[in-house]
């Protein structure tokens, strides 16, 4: 069988990597193999590994990184280390095709390693756009200049691959592969989801996650309290997610502490893909600077109060309400995310950007028939 490697570093990217294996080991014709790293072995990001074998996944292999969620030094060194590790377990693997998915440095270590070994390298979430002064934009386009095949998640990001000199044989439109998961419904059901986290479906619920901006790392606590501070002038039961591992990452986390005491306040490493998508299923809001935020609330129909520049340039629906770093902007944007009935209508009836949930079937189905050798392997440029 065609032996495909699928790289994961984090909890995010194994949530959207998950239907996509899911798929390829339901057709019966992928030798699917699994190499974890990132914050999936790290202790003070969740060890989110274990959600991984819970999900019955086997791991083929794991590489430590050192993932520390410091400084940008250390996130460097993490990117050399995964190169190398990379290098050993594909020289032992020896997949047909690695898989990787959007803009992680994780990914972007296993890209480089499978270019520089001759191995094809499909990428999904290629084409994408986030301005906000994060890395993820130039790591993304990078990945796509090294990759063989591209699973896009919108029309315009086809489009735009495309006008980044891709081939178009190579670029498909996949969508969002969460979506696969929520058109099945695989996520808890809400008297679950409520009882675990002792939630009152009759009044406002709020999911929380904010991340560390990558060119400003030394601002994200600053950023942060001015979240967490209207989040607590709003009073409504939020639960809290601790952010990725960029830089500032630890700034964040530290700020948390600090609000552990609040009431409405719960704060969790890691949530799981299952419960994470079952809160979303129950809240009224989502509120942070995480692209879930942007893509997976309009299957809801719950609005999104988008912190920050992060996600600036992000395809978005119309349940989209962006506020700048200031606890009273915040606060009304989610007052109004979960009072004003026109804000919420316009939730339930925006529009849906990112695919209709079948991204699986068709990623699996194009990595089982694509005709391996030089072809795929000797990329042309087009303009």
């Amino acid at each position: 069988m065609r032996r495909i490697a699928v790289f994961s570093g984090n909890r995010a990217e194994y949530g959207l990597l998950y239907p996509i294996i899911q798929a390829m080991k339901e057709r019966g014709d992928l030798d699917v193999r699994v190499v974890v790293s990132g914050t999936h072995l790290s202790e003070p990001f969740g060890r989110t590994v274990d959600e991984i074998l819970d999900d019955g996944v086997e791991i083929t292999a794991t590489a430590d990184l050192g993932v520390k969620g410091g400084s940008v030094k250390e996130q460097t060194l993490s990117l050399a280390r995964g190169i190398g590790q990379f290098s050993e377990i594909l020289d032992s693997l020896r997949p047909d095709i690695s898989l990787v998915y959007a803009d992680r440095m994780e990914g972007f270590a296993a890209a480089i390693a499978s270019f520089e070994m001759n191995i094809p390298v499909a990428h999904v979430e290629g084409g994408d756009l986030t301005e906000g002064g994060t890395h993820d934009d130039s790591v993304r386009h990078a990945m796509t200049k090294l990759a063989h095949l591209h699973f896009t998640t919108s029309l315009e990001a086809a489009e735009r691959v495309k006008r980044l000199g891709e081939e178009e044989w190579r670029v498909v439109f996949a969508g969002l592969p969460t979506l696969d998961t929520i058109r099945r419904n695989e996520f808890t059901p809400p008297e679950e989801t409520c009882r675990e986290f002792a939630l009152d479906r009759a009044r406002p619920i709020l999911v929380f996650t904010q991340h560390p901006v990558s060119t400003e790392p030394d601002k994200a606590r600053a950023q942060v309290v001015e979240s967490l501070e209207a989040l607590k002038a709003v009073g409504a039961q939020t639960v809290l997610t601790y952010p990725n591992s960029d830089p500032g990452s630890q700034a964040i986390i530290d700020a948390f502490r600090a609000y552990e005491a609040v009431p409405h306040f719960q704060f969790h490493k890691s949530l799981g893909r299952r419960r994470y998508l079952g809160l979303l299923n129950v809240a009224w809001a989502v509120v942070g600077n995480s692209s879930s935020g942007i893509k997976e609330t309009p299957s809801f129909g719950i609005p999104c109060v988008n912190v920050g520049p992060r996600q600036q340039g992000r395809l978005r629906a119309e349940n989209v309400i962006d506020a700048g770093y200031d606890r009273d902007a915040i606060a009304r944007a989610v007052s109004a995310a979960l009072h004003d009935e026109e804000t919420r209508t316009r939730a339930r009836k925006c529009s849906k950007p990112y695919g209709e949930g079948r991204c699986g079937e068709i990623v699996a189905a194009r990595l089982a028939e694509v005709e391996l050798g030089e072809r795929l392997l000797r990329k042309r440029m087009t303009y």
